[in-house]
């Protein structure tokens, strides 16, 4: 059916044929195929073009390490940029295309940035498009952003549906090789919940290419058994298709399933595309296995150059033969086997070039013995071809340099191996310390931070499948004593048939006629991103000798694979040309997702209306049913105004506010943040959070309180109070409630564990109706006669707790209207019924619902400030004129130092003051620049801006707040502002408009 598919053998499923189309053109594969795996049997190897230079580039490895082979798959809203075609399992109706190729992928003209190679070394537009402002805007930086990228994201909404799952099991097993097989079978044999995720659609692993033979039994049938039980084992979750792509603290993993990606079924709300895993394990085990590296050599980046290991599985799992004949240059015996493996399959294997000296053991035996040409102590300097492999010069050398006179050897493709890299990547997310091993060329797991984790198999270093499997056993076992179980059967002993494998030689750079860097040829070190190895070099030369430097500078490691096949070569060049070794060159850091994981399976079902939770009230029934206007406060549904008849916003809000003014109103304000703090050291940590005192606050009484940040700017504010000795409620500002809560807890468990004090939030436990105005206490009156309501047996800033209405409740005297006010908070279940008889009591006095706009005017005429709104973050206390709030008793508070910084005790900072405009009627624009002189050369300098702007029904009078640079000793003097499109006059005043002695909050 296919060019290059073998008449037998593999794991496909020749009884189904899969039509699927790349690049306009159609071709089949079978069901078991990868998208790479059918293209290399259908003689594709032109899949891509590099990102910088343009290259025709192959299929180079066969796993989630592939850094060439990226495409576009499928089409319209369904379109996924950048899988690799080595993890896309083939299914019916799949639709591939090329990226980073225009026109097309054979003739793409970006391609001439190869002739302009010379120019285009690391770090070249720092150094060539930054000296022009104008070019850099208008030219460079539109060039190339234009340039950027790879695939293309769909613009259309995501059709598909995604969800998350949680699990808690025993033992989590990642990786479902030999190592990952033998571990989970004796861990669930013990009695513990074992969780297996392997990224492949199906388990076994390098047992997948490779056949050995395991106490007696081909690998083929040990799989077999192995999977099924672990499959009749009802603890035990097995869950194929699957990455683990991050690990974090307290052996908590995430990993994403591809549920339906490997069929063509369509999502449901039921059958989602993809599925995201959270997971915490009691222990984990990392089997992940192992990258083979590539070498780098001049121009080792042709289509058709490929790993062993990976022709080796092509031939093996897929019944492909990459090409008719085959040279391969290694520097370790494991690739002899692959080698030995596609000459097996009927390919002609031309030559066997090795690095080393004097290769010895019994795969290089079996090459000699076959008749197969050996050239020892030799190196590819060059290879040949431009849009496929045509073959490579070959010149001996001493480890160093060249020792005498290439000659060509011709083939189909060149497969090529450097040794192998642990995959380390989740050891070293999970906080795993690094050792490099000399012997093995590698990076290998040396200290772990969490401790109820193990690396094992090829993941730690152990490339021996007999070691590997007994090792995995005694840990499997291990795992499960150490969850719990008292273990039932010991660990396992296996016979194992495999090859005697001598230690890899270190190759990292092989040299070639010319010196690396000079000359046409490329010596590639990360593929994705066209980095070679004389942009390290230079690199380290103007001084990027930091590993995570030269990372950046070269942009190795950058690309959609992480630098799996790259990381390694590039740090030895680093440490080779910076005189270091390479342990003292370290590694850089990995970090989360392992793989590319969409943004549909991240947000799951939390999209659309569910993107963000939509929080009501207790009483949101009543707002809907007095016609309320709704406003968005963070996640709360606020009720805006509430117009009656053919009322506008302007005239509810004019209505409400004079209501409140001179009779009363009430307004729901059950969204403030509430935090019980409970402890024997309470007050001590509420007195160090807040600036002002709170240690002598008594029993029953209330204190506004401002909080700052470690920069002493204002963070929060709000009003708490002591109901008993060791018992507070906070309130906080509606947005900032969660904040506060983390806050509060960050403290008390990284900065002050020593203190006895236990944090709650209860916002949602509480209604609160808040009844301002001068005929409030005539409404407190009706909802409870009995009680005494007066200033004297309930001042200003007390606390009561009484029942009211037969409900038990919590009573404040506090004010954000500047109006006498009583706030009534009730256990939530009975706020509805509490806001009804409110309402019905405060009917004779024309009792009048207010919404948040009503509010915002009220205190705006009071001065009182909106954290957030009249504050950004850069803002003190003492810039808000809030002195007065900031104690010079206290020992201690948090920001307290930042207060007396040189730049906080300016004299010129923004200052809170209040603004009158000359036009009465006028209301600034919120967010207007404040200027002296508004026919002052450009750009004109900026004082301030505006925070809050109204009109305020009570003075007749468009009123605002605004911060203006030395704000305090510009009262009176008249400044300028553009807003609307119009430059206005405005005076500036004290920011308290209305009752400034304070008499109405008493009634």
């Amino acid at each position: 059916m296919t060019i290059n598919r073998l008449p037998k053998g593999g794991r496909i499923n020749r009884e189904r044929p899969i039509r699927f189309r790349f690049d306009g053109s159609y071709y089949y594969g079978y069901e078991g195929d990868t998208l790479a795996s059918a293209m290399l049997a259908n003689d594709i190897h032109l899949v891509a073009r590099s990102f910088k230079y343009a290259r025709p580039r192959g299929i180079m490895t066969a796993g989630p390490e592939e850094p060439n082979a990226i495409v576009q798959l499928h089409v319209a809203n369904r379109t996924e940029p950048n899988p690799k075609a080595t993890e896309v399992v083939l299914h019916p109706g799949l639709i591939a295309h090329s990226v980073n190729a225009w026109p097309s992928l054979n003739y793409d003209l970006k391609s001439i940035n190869g002739l302009l190679h010379r120019f285009m070394a690391a770090g070249f537009y720092y150094k060539t498009m930054f000296g022009s402002r104008t070019l850099w805007h208008h030219f460079f930086e539109p060039l190339i952003r234009n340039a950027a990228g790879l695939g293309k994201a769909p613009k259309a909404p995501d059709p598909d549906h995604y969800d998350h799952i949680h699990k808690h099991v025993d033992v989590l097993v990642v990786g479902a090789g030999p190592a990952g097989l033998a571990a989970a079978r004796d861990a669930a044999a013990n009695g513990a919940r074992v969780l297996l995720a392997d990224a492949q659609s199906e388990m076994g692993g390098s047992l997948l290419s490779h056949n050995r033979a395991i106490n007696g039994k081909q690998s083929a049938a040990w799989l077999q058994d192995v999977g099924a039980e672990l499959a009749q084992n009802k603890e035990t979750t097995l869950l194929p298709n699957t990455t683990v792509f991050g690990y974090f603290d307290q052996n908590y993993l995430m990993a994403i399933e591809k549920r339906l990606d490997h069929l063509s079924d369509a999502s449901s709300p039921s059958n989602t595309r993809q599925r995201l895993w959270h997971i915490r394990a009691s222990k984990v085990i990392l089997a992940t296995g192992a990258h083979e590296r590539p070498l780098v050599f001049a121009d080792n980046d042709r289509p058709g150059i490929m790993l062993a290991g990976a022709v080796q599985t092509y031939v093996n799992r897929y019944a492909v033969l990459p090409g008719k004949s085959a040279i391969l240059f290694a520097n370790n015996d494991a690739a002899y086997e692959a080698a030995l493996d596609y000459r097996k399959a009927g390919g002609d294997l031309v030559a066997v070039i090795d690095t080393r000296q004097s290769p010895e053991g019994p795969l290089v035996r079996e090459v000699y013995e076959a008749g197969i040409r050996l050239l020892s102590g030799c190196v590819v300097t060059k290879t040949h071809g431009a849009k496929h492999f045509k073959g490579v010069d070959v010149a001996t050398w001493d480890g160093e340099l060249l020792t005498g006179k290439p000659q060509r050897l011709e083939a189909d493709i060149l497969m090529m191996s450097g040794g192998w890299s642990p995959v380390v990547h989740l050891f070293s997310q999970s906080g795993g310390k690094l050792k490099f091993s000399d012997d093995k060329a590698a990076f290998i797991p040396d200290r772990y931070t969490q401790k109820d984790s193990v690396c094992i198999g090829a993941a730690n270093g152990e490339f021996s499948l007999a070691e590997t499997l007994r090792s995995a056993s005694r840990e499997g076992v291990k795992a499960a004593l150490e969850t719990g179980f008292a273990t039932r059967k010991s660990a396992r002993r296996y016979a194992v048939v495999e090859p005697q494998l001598d230690l890899p030689q270190a190759c990292w750079l092989v040299p070639s006629e010319m010196p690396v860097g000079q000359g046409k040829e490329k010596h590639f070190v990360d593929f994705q991103n066209d980095t070679t190895a004389s942009d390290i070099q230079l690199a380290a030369l103007e001084g990027f000798e930091s590993v995570e430097h030269m990372k950046r500078y070269t942009l190795t490691g950058f690309g959609t694979d992480q630098g799996k096949t790259s990381n390694i070569n590039g740090l030895a060049i680093l440490a080779h040309t910076a005189n270091a070794t390479i342990p003292e060159t370290g590694t850089t850091t990995f970090r989360p997702p392992y793989t590319p994981v969409t943004f549909g399976a991240l947000a799951g079902r939390n999209i659309g209306e569910l993107s963000d939770p939509v929080r009501t009230t207790p009483l949101h029934k009543a707002h809907v049913s007095m016609g309320a206007t709704f406003e968005n406060v963070g996640q709360w549904k606020r009720p805006w105004f509430y117009a009656q008849g053919e009322e506008d916003m302007k005239a509810a809000v004019n209505r409400e506010c004079l209501a409140v003014r001179n009779g009363v109103g009430m307004m729901d304000a059950s969204t403030l943040g509430k935090i019980d703090i409970q402890g024997p050291d309470a007050a001590e940590f509420i007195n160090r959070l807040y600036t002002n005192a709170f240690l002598q606050l008594g029993v029953g009484k209330c204190r506004y309180g401002i909080m700052c940040g470690e920069d002493g700017m204002i963070m929060d504010d709000g009003v708490t109070a002591r109901l008993a000795d060791h018992h507070f409620h906070m309130t906080t500002t509606t947005g900032g409630a969660a904040h506060v809560m983390d806050h509060l807890e960050d403290y008390l468990q990284t900065e002050w564990p020593e203190l006895e004090v236990y944090c709650t939030s209860v916002t949602e436990q509480w209604a609160t109706i808040a009844i301002n105005g001068p005929m409030a206490r005539d409404v407190m009156k009706a909802l409870k006669p009995d009680a005494d309501w007066s200033s004297e047996a309930f001042p200003f800033m007390a606390f009561r707790q009484m029942t009211i209405c037969g409900i038990e409740a919590r009573i404040f005297r506090i004010s954000f209207t500047g109006e006498l006010a009583f706030e009534i908070n009730v256990p939530a279940r009975f706020g509805l019924a509490l806001w009804h008889r409110v309402l019905q009591a405060g009917k004779p006095f024309d009792i009048t619902p207010y919404g948040t706009e009503a509010m915002h005017v009220l205190r705006a005429e009071k001065g009182f400030i909106i954290v957030g709104q009249d504050t950004d973050g850069s803002m003190t206390p003492q810039d808000m004129d809030m002195d007065w709030i900031v104690s010079k008793k206290k020992k201690d508070f948090i920001g307290k130092r930042s207060h007396s910084r040189p730049d906080t005790v300016r004299t010129d900072r923004k200052q809170l003051v209040g603004l009158m405009t000359e036009d009465p009627t006028f209301v600034l624009d919120e967010g207007a620049q404040i200027l002296l002189n508004p026919d002052a050369a450009t750009p004109i300098p900026m004082l301030g801006h505006v925070t809050s702007s109204y009109w305020s029904a009570a003075l007749g009078h468009s009123i605002a707040l605004a911060v203006i640079k030395d704000g305090f000793k510009r009262k009176g003097e008249q400044l300028h502002s553009y807003s609307l499109g119009n430059w206005q006059k405005v005076t500036v005043v004290d920011p308290i408009f209305y009752d400034k002695e304070g008499v109405q909050r008493d009634g």
